[in-house]
């Protein structure tokens, strides 16, 4: 049988053992050299995350699932006054934040309180996405947003998290990554494709202002040279065509509240 190739033409094995470097890099740092150069493949999806609140974000902002101080929190504070909520009481230590909240169900705001919501890597987390939804809009000035990045369910990573035990992820997830991270929190993957969220946003009243699908370079394959070839081939397919764009990493998504209802009346669920 014919050995996989890479997308350079030489064999998953050749340029697996082909490691020797004269200047003291990891292999993680040549491979991502090599297959991911700066200057055209690599690509940093938090930059992208970042430059999509840019252009969305303003005024007052409430970050979901906001979490210990970190590097969206900090940039969403530079964009407008920044409120966050959790359901872990690390939030409170968020020095980004003009004012925390730890949660339980409903939102602790006044109807009509932001003028953008934003969430990175949360929607993966919720388990009830049409009440989560619905707190959202219920705290959105008319006229505000909701924007969010997650996993796309038909990507191997999110069916692999699907398949198996939270114990599992626990183990596994920040090692394969090679990242530092707190352990990850359990996963429902309720809305978690581009259809579920076009659907439930049109349920609820929302426009589907921005959604897009990304595959970049293999974070999940930093712990092993054979991995990291093998989703850079996937990475490489996947971005080959829109026939397979709903196989790709994760969604950027930007849903917009209505500024009026129906004949000119404010808008409500």
């Amino acid at each position: 049988m014919d050995q996989a190739k890479t997308p350079t033409g030489q064999s998953v094995g050749q340029v697996a053992h082909s490691d020797s470097s004269a200047n003291g890099a990891t292999w993680q740092e040549r491979y991502l050299e090599r297959f991911y150069p700066l200057s055209s493949w690599r690509r940093d999806g938090t930059k992208e995350f970042f430059s999509l609140c840019e252009r969305f974000c303003r005024g007052k902002i409430l970050e979901i699932g906001a979490g210990p101080s970190n590097r969206t929190s900090d940039y969403l504070a530079t964009l407008g006054e920044l409120h966050g909520l959790d359901v872990d009481s690390e939030v409170l230590g968020n020095q980004a934040l003009t004012t925390a909240s730890v949660i339980k169900d409903r939102f602790p705001f006044p109807d009509s309180s932001f003028d953008a919501c934003a969430s990175d890597f949360v929607c993966e987390h919720v388990s009830d996405p049409r009440g989560h939804l619905r707190e959202i809009w219920r705290v959105l000035k008319p006229g505000g947003v909701y924007l969010f990045r997650t996993p796309n369910k038909f990507h191997y990573v999110a069916m692999v998290s699907a398949l198996t035990p939270h114990s599992f992820h626990l183990k596994v997830a920040n090692r394969l990554r090679r990242y530092e991270g707190h352990d990850p929190y359990p996963t429902h993957y309720r809305f978690n494709s581009s259809r579920k969220i076009a659907e439930s946003a049109r349920q609820l009243g929302f426009t589907v202002e921005y959604l897009q699908l990304t595959e970049w370079e293999p974070s999940y394959g930093m712990s092993s040279r054979v991995l990291f070839l093998l989703f850079t081939m996937y990475e490489r397919l996947v971005n080959s065509s829109s026939f397979f764009s709903n196989f790709r990493a994760n969604l950027f998504v930007v849903l917009r509240k209505p500024a009026v209802g129906p004949l000119g009346s404010p808008s409500v669920v």
